[in-house]
């Protein structure tokens, strides 16, 4: 069986390889086929510490020109694809989201429509064949979370290589690039948790893309702080950090919902910085933009409406992190499914079964 994951930004990867890993211990080699851009140095290193093996492409029309040449069984893709027509004359197409986060996007990917798409969970499976009646979806849970379901990662070493303290109480801040609240913190936020490890892991589009250097700017300024571990490019996956927290400070990310699969305690900020044209009578782009239910997803954290209430959620969480337990555990099913460390194992044995 012939395996091509496109990869079109860095951010897939951390849901492709346990898929990858698990097609090896098969000896089922897989192709990842990435796209020329500003972090080609990276993503190649990348590449090299992970073993592979890949090809190059400038664009959309190039990667279907090397999928129509290569006709493997499967292609899998993040995200919607502009050729899907093209593809399927040669091979089968699999749609692997890379995050269960509110925002609305999660259900539009689905309008073209791909051989299968892996999903996580009943609730969202359900919903998905309701929307899109001819089309092929498989509950399988979240294949990202595998590693650290299954005890790949180790605390002690992670924390030693970022530099942090191994007694102290470690946060996690994890915003996404929009809505944010990046441009909602003070400028020395650090130096208010000083008794803390804080790492700050920013999306990939907050350090890559030029819309967001104010962002970008922000960060580094951050980074200053003895304290503080920014992430960098070559941190491409979240999963390590989820591995060390003990408290996650987030907005409308993904990240939120993946430490909170973890039983977690997680504090959400609702003080985003929006554009003029999110505002006022044009909020309705700010819910057109988030699912609907994101509502009940906001129940799995408690809530910061402006920033001097974190210090205070920060103590108050990690002295009762099971406050919120009973609504993590419910509401994960309804996010993620299953998550018993197999995702990966249930889609490489539908990939065989439906080759």
């Amino acid at each position: 069986m012939k395996v091509i994951f496109d990869t079109k930004s860095l951010y897939y990867l951390p849901q492709y390889l346990p898929v990858h890993n698990e097609l090896a211990k098969l000896g089922i080699k897989s192709t990842f086929v990435f796209y020329e851009g500003i972090h080609d140095d990276i993503i190649k290193k990348i590449a090299s510490d992970e073993n592979l093996a890949s090809i190059w492409v400038a664009d959309e029309e190039a990667a279907t020109v090397f999928y129509e040449k290569e006709r493997a069984d499967w292609v899998f893709f993040a995200n919607s694809f502009p050729y899907l027509d093209r593809v399927h004359q040669v091979s089968k197409s699999a749609q692997l989201g890379h995050g269960i986060g509110p925002k609305a996007s999660y259900y539009s990917k689905s309008r073209h429509s791909m051989s299968v798409r892996f999903v996580e969970g009943d609730y969202r499976t359900k919903r998905l064949e309701g929307m899109f009646p001819s089309d092929v979806f498989v509950d399988v849970g979240f294949c990202k979370m595998d590693p650290i379901l299954n005890g790949e990662l180790c605390k002690e070493a992670l924390l030693e290589q970022y530099g942090l303290e191994k007694n102290t109480p470690t946060i996690l801040y994890a915003p996404t690039f929009y809505p944010s609240s990046i441009e909602r913190f003070p400028k020395d936020w650090p130096a208010d948790f000083g008794g803390y490890n804080v790492i700050i892991k920013p999306h990939y589009f907050s350090i890559s893309k030029k819309l967001y250097r104010k962002q970008l700017a922000l960060l580094n300024h951050w980074a200053q702080f003895d304290n503080v571990y920014l992430a960098t490019t070559e941190d491409y996956s979240l999963l390590p950090f989820l591995e060390v927290a003990d408290v996650l400070i987030s907005d409308a990310s993904s990240a939120l919902f993946e430490f909170a699969l973890l039983n977690k305690p997680v504090i959400w900020c609702d003080f985003l910085k929006l554009r003029w044209n999110y505002r006022g009578i044009f909020s309705y782009k700010f819910k057109r933009r988030m699912d609907q239910d994101y509502g009940d997803y906001a129940n799995i954290a408690v809530h910061a409406t402006k920033y001097k209430e974190l210090i205070g959620l920060v103590k108050d969480q990690l002295q009762r992190p099971d406050d919120l337990e009973a609504i993590r555990l419910e509401l994960s099913e309804k996010l993620a499914g299953k998550l018993d460390g197999f995702s990966s194992k249930r889609i490489v044995d539908y990939l065989m079964e439906n080759v």
